[in-house]
């Protein structure tokens, strides 16, 4: 995977050359998609998630960098410029890059796109859409997940955390659950490599206190102490192993 970086009509792109040619502001325009009829869907979060067709055989997920808490009130999108490398979309990026080269289960990146002006940006990512996956949240929602899958999910975990991946927002939303049971991770603009330190529990205990609400919001939300445990001994298991 080669990434490659350009100023193209005053913006400044980031792309994987083999995702894609030669990125176009247009491909960052979820209203082009939509006018073409190539925009298949919306999910709402923190910003909305676009799910496009791509250019290729893999549909893509388009995503607008937005604050959050009470100062997007006032300013939705803007964030101070204090260089290419230290926004958001290519930190991300390049994050995706160096994880799937070590063959950790995150979306592949297409291009991130920067509009810098007056000492304030704007940020866009295109990644590639994970197939026949679900947020966690939703599959719990629907149904059980088996001992077994929930051991992988800590088996999954442990590999990020031995690489030293410390995610910011590790939830249930932010995790992935394919149609084999297989689990991804998504959602890295925050995303840190760090040494080895407590924050592995802290980041493991985030994911936990997000199944709890989702569990005391609704009776129907498939999650018990079990399956916590199950999750644990797949984490132990192959963090130990190293593997």
């Amino acid at each position: 995977m080669t990434l490659r970086e350009a100023t193209i009509r005053g913006e400044r792109f980031v792309w994987d050359d083999q995702q894609l040619d030669e990125p176009r502001p247009e491909l960052f325009d979820a209203d082009w998609w939509r006018a073409r009829d190539e925009l298949l869907a919306e999910a709402q979060g923190r910003g909305t998630a676009y799910f496009l067709a791509g250019l290729g055989d893999v549909p893509w997920v388009l995503r607008h960098n937005r604050r959050g808490g009470a100062l997007a009130q006032i300013n939705t999108d803007r964030f101070l410029y204090t260089g290419l490398g230290r926004t958001r979309p290519v930190r991300e990026i390049r994050m995706l890059a160096q994880l799937r080269e070590q063959d950790l289960p995150v979306p592949a990146p297409v291009a991130a796109r920067i509009q810098s002006s007056l000492g304030f940006y704007r940020g866009d990512l295109i990644t590639a859409q994970v197939m026949a996956s679900r947020p966690l949240a939703d599959r719990l929602a629907q149904s059980a997940l088996a001992s077994t899958a929930w051991q992988a999910l800590g088996g999954t975990l442990a590999r990020f955390h031995r690489a030293g991946v410390w995610h910011a927002d590790l939830n249930a939303r932010n995790v992935l659950v394919d149609d084999s049971d297989g689990f991804h991770l998504i959602d890295f603009d925050k995303a840190r490599l760090r040494s080895p330190g407590k924050w592995r529990e802290a980041n493991l205990e985030r994911l936990r206190r997000s199944l709890q609400k989702f569990r005391a919001a609704s009776m129907d939300f498939h999650f018990l102490d079990a399956d916590w445990a199950a999750l644990r001994g797949g984490y132990t298991s192959v963090f130990a192993a190293g593997l």
